[in-house]
């Protein structure tokens, strides 16, 4: 899969099923961040797509839910 993704951008992680910020490219990885924070995590160039809009919604949903059940109220926004 050939990607262009830039550092900065928001892509998806087809293994992990994460959504991520991409941090740094580097050979044939890219290290990808939760959006909102966080660990960061590093992918393999082929394991990784640039994040539909569908991608970006079911991750926030995802971390709503997150909060939600551990009562700390919403991040959106």
């Amino acid at each position: 899969m050939t990607n262009d993704l830039q550092v900065g951008s928001l892509a998806y992680d087809t293994r992990a099923k994460r959504v991520g910020e991409v941090m740094e490219e580097y050979g044939t990885r890219y290290m990808l961040r939760p959006v909102h924070g966080g660990c960061e995590w590093d992918v393999l160039r082929e394991h990784v797509r640039p994040a539909t809009t569908a991608d970006r919604l079911s991750a926030a949903l995802a971390e709503r839910n997150a909060n939600s059940s551990q009562g700390r109220g919403a991040v959106w926004g």
